[in-house]
């Protein structure tokens, strides 16, 4: 099974890995997309003012155009541990023992907007961009990463694709037809069995799962062996519409 999740927009700072190797990163085919937005972002931040208007920082965050000038040389850190926020707050990749990071290094990826997407242990330098950024000089990310990361994902030939990621990254890479996949929507019920989507409860349901999966390192390779293991882990999977189903928090 291969997870895909969403990055977050806070990072950790500092770290003590080797300086990015593009080249190390898996999905090889995409390293002329990755050579392309790391340039462009890091070109961008030689011009401090005119990096803070397109990336929308603000000045108690100017820090982050440092972050993006210094990308190919900074210290990096492993990207489930890179990533703060409530998915990855709640998923305490740190708090984790030995066996529990190795499941999430052979199974679990985040669809980054400067290196597309990138193991859980791979490691990564803090950055600043979001997948609707457009960099001068480039076409949208999404031109960009859509096509390139789709035929990756054939090329890669996943058994089974649990899709946590929000929409916006999951459009900078879409899985194509043929790799059997299952996109998960966070909800919750009422009385009556209505269901709604959540918002924050959503991050944090979708990082308490990944946890879940980790601790018990999971064997699923199918839909029927996603719903067998949440029922005896007492997580509850509704059916949804063609291709997703609802968890159900």
């Amino acid at each position: 099974m291969l997870v895909l999740l969403p990055p977050s927009e806070t990072k950790r700072p500092g770290g003590d890995g080797l300086p990015l190797d593009l080249a190390g990163l898996p999905l090889p085919s995409l390293s002329g997309a990755r050579k392309t937005v790391v340039d462009a972002l890091v070109a961008l931040s030689s011009d401090e003012e005119q990096a803070a208007r397109v990336l929308k920082i603000s000045a108690k965050r100017r820090h982050e155009i440092g972050d993006n000038a210094a990308l190919r040389t900074a210290p990096t850190m492993p990207a489930i541990d890179r990533y703060t926020g409530v998915l990855f707050d709640a998923l305490d990749a740190a708090g984790l023992d030995a066996a529990a990071r190795a499941w999430l290094g052979d199974h679990v990826m985040i669809q980054s907007a400067p290196f597309g997407p990138v193991g859980a242990l791979d490691g990564i330098p803090a950055y600043r961009l979001a997948a609707g950024t457009s960099l001068p000089g480039t076409p949208a990310l999404r031109r960009i990463w859509a096509d390139a990361v789709s035929q990756a994902w054939a090329e890669l030939r996943p058994d089974f694709v649990l899709d946590l990621r929000s929409e916006a990254y999951a459009a900078l890479g879409p899985l194509p037809a043929g790799v059997a996949a299952v996109y998960v929507r966070v909800m919750s019920e009422d009385s009556g069995g209505a269901a709604r989507a959540l918002n924050h409860f959503n991050k944090h349901a979708k990082g308490e799962l990944v946890r879940a999966l980790a601790v018990q390192r999971a064997r699923i390779e199918t839909i029927d062996d996603l719903h067998e293991w949440a029922e005896g882990a007492g997580w509850t999977l509704r059916a949804g519409a063609p291709g997703e189903v609802a968890l159900i928090v």
